[in-house]
């Protein structure tokens, strides 16, 4: 329930937080399970939550667990499905909690949901797609429902890394039935082959995007000029801060996208008392047009900074 709540806001949320988020084949985010997505993984969570933002069903994401260390860090994140996932680099006592995370997503695609699992099982902020883990293919190999399981390769690209006012692409591929991708009686050399097929699929699908152009008209950049003093007061803390905290991480983009996120309607809901207070009736009509100079503020912004 909290999750179906989330997605629109967070839909809206992206349109302020992206220049333009190009989609192709955006018919397949209609797609029903049982579904596994293997995507790539530039950019820590803001994939997950990009992605996860145009399916029309749920989507369950298996995200990496060390961000789940904290219990209010788990509760945040299991409310947008995440799962804890672990690497050996995160300690070994912790590999045998993966355990949960495979039996959690066979069980999600035996009721028809959507898994989504990054197949490189690390994140360098870069779009060159980094050699494969086999967690994808074990869960296509461990679902045994009578429903057929279906794969589908998700591409994802950015124009740049750590700042706000990105271009972003998606490439959405071809569903392909699980079983054409397991075709040997041995697992070590499905596990192989899976990951041989989708390699190739996701390196089609994987589109550096061009940043989308600046937009140059005075008024706009007047109102653009107008809405950074608007909010200098919330985003100035909030960019220093998450940049501090996240600094040698790949975290800036996701964490940055988060705080926003929750703490923009609170300064909306300030600065509402505070105009009403002044204004009265005109209220609405000044707190719409502080929002809109928030998305004149990305249409200004310099792609490279």
């Amino acid at each position: 329930m909290i999750y179906s709540i989330l997605k629109p806001l967070i839909r809206v949320a992206l349109f302020f937080f992206c220049r333009k988020i190009y989609i192709q084949n955006k018919s397949r985010f209609n797609l029903k399970g049982p579904l596994l997505l293997t995507a790539n993984h530039p950019n820590s969570f803001l994939d997950a939550i990009i992605i996860g933002a145009f399916f029309k069903q749920p989507v369950h994401f298996l995200a990496r667990g060390d961000a789940f260390n904290k219990p209010y860090h788990r509760f945040l994140l299991g409310l947008l499905n995440m799962i804890p996932i672990y690497r050996l680099s995160e300690g070994k006592e912790n590999l045998i909690n993966n355990n949960y995370a495979f039996a959690a997503s066979k069980k999600i695609l035996e009721n028809n949901g959507i898994v989504l699992i990054f197949i490189e099982g690390i994140c360098l902020l870069t779009n060159q797609l980094q050699p494969f883990k086999k967690g994808a293919a074990r869960i296509a190999l461990d679902y045994q429902r009578k429903n057929p399981l279906k794969v589908l390769s998700v591409g994802i690209a950015y124009d740049g890394f750590n700042a706000w006012g990105k271009t972003v692409q998606i490439a959405l591929g071809n569903p392909i039935l699980a079983e054409q991708l397991l075709p040997f009686e041995d697992r070590a050399k499905n596990m192989n082959h899976f990951n041989a097929e989708i390699k190739q699929e996701l390196e089609q699908l994987i589109i550096a995007p061009t940043s989308w152009p600046t937009n140059k008209s005075k008024t706009i950049q007047l109102i653009a000029t107008i809405g950074i003093i608007l909010h200098y007061p919330i985003f100035s803390i909030i960019q220093q801060k998450v940049y501090n905290k996240t600094s040698r991480t790949v975290f800036y983009d996701s964490v940055l996208f988060g705080c926003l996120f929750i703490s923009y309607p609170f300064y909306l809901l300030l600065i509402s008392m505070v105009l009403y207070w002044f204004l009265g009736q005109g209220t609405l009509l000044i707190l719409v047009l502080f929002i809109l100079s928030a998305r004149t503020i990305v249409l200004c912004k310099n792609p490279n900074k």
